[in-house]
């Protein structure tokens, strides 16, 4: 017998994988949480029957919502992490020398200390002398501080349950006044292509909450399948379309996905996202 995890895309879309072994499954004080491993992409994330990241692909999701904007940042000290609980981010962010304190602030603690057990690739890094562990709301938390972030980040899943005011303009404002005056955001913003009317709406609040460098880039992560994934970003100072590395500079850092030039051209958006954008 087989067994295969169906994602549910939408009423006329599913998505099969097939699963070796389901290694551990319990329901949360907020979502279902599944950590299985399949022949095709190794050990898998799954909040309620979504896929979250897998050990095979997660380098070009982790490494591409953390490079670019430490990468736009002149000196990003203070890095806030909202969701995030597989621990990928962290790892990727405390590859940065200049980073002096990560705050991650995960709601459901059974994430992170799964993700502990079961995924070390990515949640090793929670270890490291800098990084803080929060359990927590990540909007309340953000709401609390005043111009205390160099860079957020927001690492969360599917705007569905717990995750649905991480993709609304008032927490965005929020954001806003917790960065420092040369502060970035960036948030994970889900398929212009499965979701384009959530990808438009988060841009439009990101824009209205960040002038004014407010942009959308973009990524391929083979296991989100439905093409190009986006990313927003807000800048309070730096242009984020432009590393602060000089072209041709080598990375200081190990990366299997981001370089400089793969940063520039994220921005580069295919027409059919400019249109839904209304840059064409």
């Amino acid at each position: 017998m087989e067994l295969w995890l169906r994602e549910i895309e939408s009423d006329d879309l599913h998505i099969g994988i097939r699963v070796s072994r389901v290694l551990h499954r319990e329901r949360s004080r907020y979502q279902d949480i599944a950590i299985v491993d399949t022949p095709g992409l190794g050990r898998m994330l799954v909040l309620d029957g979504i896929v979250q990241t897998t050990v095979k692909d997660e380098f070009a999701y982790h490494e591409m919502i953390v490079h670019v904007p430490l990468m736009s940042h002149p000196s990003p000290r203070r890095v806030l992490v909202i969701g995030g609980g597989d621990g990928g981010t962290v790892r990727e962010l405390v590859k940065h020398v200049s980073v002096e304190r990560v705050d991650l602030v995960e709601i459901d603690e059974r994430v992170v200390a799964l993700c502990r057990e079961y995924l070390p690739e990515l949640s090793a890094s929670f270890d490291d002398p800098r990084v803080n562990i929060i359990i927590g709301d990540g909007i309340e938390h953000v709401s609390n501080v005043r111009g205390e972030y160099d860079v957020v980040i927001v690492d969360s899943s599917d705007p569905v349950g717990p995750a649905v005011g991480l993709f609304r303009e008032e927490f965005y404002r929020s954001v806003y006044r917790a960065l420092d005056d040369d502060g970035l955001m960036v948030a994970q913003t889900e398929s212009p292509f499965g979701t384009p009317q959530l990808v438009r709406d988060v841009a439009a609040a990101v824009g209205r909450a960040f002038p004014p460098h407010a942009y959308l880039y973009l990524a391929n992560v083979p296991v989100y399948s439905l093409g190009d994934w986006s990313f927003t970003i807000g800048s309070k100072g730096p242009d984020p379309r432009t590393p602060r590395l000089p072209e041709g500079a080598s990375l200081p850092f190990a990366t299997r996905y981001y370089t400089l030039e793969v940063h520039r051209a994220a921005f580069a958006l295919p027409r059919y996202v400019q249109e839904l954008l209304d840059l064409a």
